[in-house]
């Protein structure tokens, strides 16, 4: 997987890219890419999604 703080716009390829966490769609060069950030027992962990739409649902899965 390519540096999450790197540019996600360059030399990144499909299999190289993040993958939405709710949808499981590979995320190359999308505006609405979205990441959320939390540490959990002292390290740090993150989740990437393609929307924020599928944000809202990984967060609010009830809604």
């Amino acid at each position: 997987m390519v540096d999450p703080t790197s540019d996600l716009g360059e030399d990144v390829t499909e299999e190289d890219a993040a993958t939405c966490e709710t949808c499981g769609e590979s995320i190359v060069q999308e505006s609405t890419h979205r990441v959320v950030p939390w540490v959990d027992d002292g390290q740090i962990r993150h989740a990437h999604f393609c929307d924020e739409a599928c944000r809202e649902e990984w967060t609010n899965p009830e809604a």
